[in-house]
């Protein structure tokens, strides 16, 4: 068998993340709003006859290539629900930042699965698929699906949401500064805001609802994250980016996930592209900035 597919993976962000408790098992549920967006780490598969291992590369070095990245363990967990021995190599190049919120590394993992299972004709069901990235991590199942959902639970549960048309043609700015933040240390600070997490269950399907049908500006108060509360009390230039933005002409600013990265919507590209020129002469220039059309 001589293989080789080239995949992109999308990057996210979340419109609404809504923390609604914490179980006796320590896991907190949710109710969240994902958005794939057009920004893309790139994933190339090479299934030869040659090979007689399985081996992941990433020519910036920027992660661990090893046992534990995500995208060797969505490719572990397939060989092995497939009982299947082959020599596999993935290089993945990364364009998501690290860190940032934007889901990448969980995007890299169910591109991962559905890639071999589509080379290997489709052994495994999309029920097992979602089986095995819901166990790899929280946001990978919504990656198998590659369309705005309505995420619930620990992430496992998705719901399909009508098109969100208010978005349609909105410029999307992205920042995020040289720090990371650990998603594990934004939970476990989270338990110092019980009113963030506590959320009120139900927001997620209103908001969907009136993306769906009403202008963006009119919605743009339902625009809400829970880990805010712990991530810009400990980083307050994120809520100088937030700040800056709005003044900027943003009609919404928001952290996207567990941060560092915020994002910024405005009427069109043009507007963001301009408003992204503005940023290092403000805060310098050693942030990461990208702006697309949505």
């Amino acid at each position: 068998m001589n293989i080789q597919e080239e995949r992109q993976a999308p990057a996210k962000i979340n419109l609404l993340l809504n923390i609604l408790g914490r179980g006796d098992d320590g896991y907190h549920e949710l109710e969240s709003l994902m958005i794939p967006i057009p920004l893309y780490d790139i994933l190339h598969f090479r299934l030869d006859d040659s090979l007689s291992d399985l081996r992941l590369s990433i020519p910036q070095n920027q992660l661990n290539p090893g046992a534990d990245n995500l995208v060797m363990r969505a490719a572990k967990a397939f060989l092995k629900e497939t009982r299947m021995d082959v020599g596999l190599h993935i290089e993945l190049i990364k364009k998501i930042p690290m860190e940032a919120g934007l889901g990448g590394g969980s995007s890299d993992a169910a591109i991962t699965l559905k890639t071999l299972n589509h080379c290997f004709g489709k052994p495994l069901s999309q029920k097992t698929l979602h089986t095995l990235a819901s166990q790899l991590g929280s946001d990978v199942p919504f990656f198998l699906e590659e369309k705005p959902m309505l995420v619930k639970g620990r992430g496992e549960q998705l719901q399909s949401i009508p098109p969100l048309r208010s978005l349609d043609g909105a410029g999307l700015l992205l920042i995020k500064p040289p720090f990371g933040v650990s998603t594990a240390w934004a939970y476990q600070e989270l338990a110092r805001f019980p009113r963030q997490l506590q959320g009120q269950e139900g927001r997620a399907q209103t908001m969907a609802e009136a993306l769906s049908n009403q202008p963006l500006a009119d919605v743009s108060e339902q625009f809400y994250n829970s880990l805010e509360s712990p991530v810009l009390e400990k980083f307050p230039l994120l809520k100088l980016f937030q700040e800056s933005l709005r003044e900027w002409g943003a009609v919404v600013t928001l952290m996207s996930g567990s941060g560092s990265t915020t994002f910024a919507l405005f009427e069109n590209l043009t507007i963001a592209q301009k408003v992204a020129e503005k940023i290092p002469e403000h805060f310098g220039g050693n942030h990461w900035i990208s702006t697309m059309e949505l």
